[in-house]
């Protein structure tokens, strides 16, 4: 038995409907990130940064998990090694398709965070300024995400697994924006095999043993049908 540990991105979200950052036209493209998505853009206006998450937070409700997630979730349930999922997304769709060892990097769209005492809940469909805390009963309910500039969760989780992987999947990510850039090295030199699987191929491809190109929803099956086959 070994370990395979995958690191997903949005891109295998984007099939079920959810934008990406990239996307012309979307949600990310009407609004800077240094507003909505930065501890300052919150302390300057709330109600923005509510607004925009309660968006988020609806489509993504709204959004049912692909091929992709559900080709994942196969390979937990019937592969002979342990899959451990690391997600850069915020969305609970490999959850839904039936994955159970996930670590959600950057936190979940679903959860509300206290920004004075650091409380955690599930987030209601709408917050504002004025949503409480549960604990400590104070107006500065956030969403539970890891914004620019925050310190993404699990990482020493996230290391330790690395340095077991037999395999080391990237699937769906740009593979620039670290720390989740520096995955690939670091499961290379613990003598991971490496695959990527991207839409098309990425400025970091030539760092992975294997690459497929192509949408996650076709891309993930066929990998995952030939690991399990």
């Amino acid at each position: 038995m070994g370990r395979i540990v995958i690191l997903t991105g949005a891109g295998i979200s984007a099939e079920s409907g959810l934008g990406t950052f990239r996307d012309e036209g979307g949600l990310w493209a009407r609004h800077r990130i240094e507003d909505v998505a930065t501890p300052e853009g919150f302390a300057r206006d709330p109600a923005l940064v509510h607004r925009f998450y309660n968006i988020r937070r609806a489509q993504a409700a709204a959004a049912r998990p692909n091929a992709a997630h559900a080709a994942l979730a196969r390979l937990e349930a019937e592969s002979s090694d342990v899959v451990t999922l690391v997600t850069q997304n915020v969305d609970d769709l490999h959850r839904r398709a039936g994955s159970h060892h996930v670590l959600q990097m950057h936190g979940r769209l679903a959860g509300a965070l206290c920004d004075v005492c650091g409380h955690q809940w599930e987030a209601p469909p709408e917050m504002d300024e004025e949503t409480p805390c549960p604990a400590c009963h104070r107006a500065a309910a956030r969403p539970d995400v890891v914004w620019f500039g925050e310190y993404p969760h699990y990482m020493e989780e996230i290391a330790a697994l690395l340095a077991e992987a037999r395999i080391f999947a990237a699937i769906g990510t740009s593979g620039q924006v670290y720390p989740a850039a520096a995955f690939v090295e670091d499961a290379r030199a613990a003598g991971a095999e490496t695959v990527e699987l991207s839409l098309e191929p990425t400025a970091v491809s030539h760092l992975f043993d294997h690459c497929h190109s192509g949408p996650a929803t076709e891309t993930v099956p066929r990998w995952v049908e030939s690991l399990l086959g």
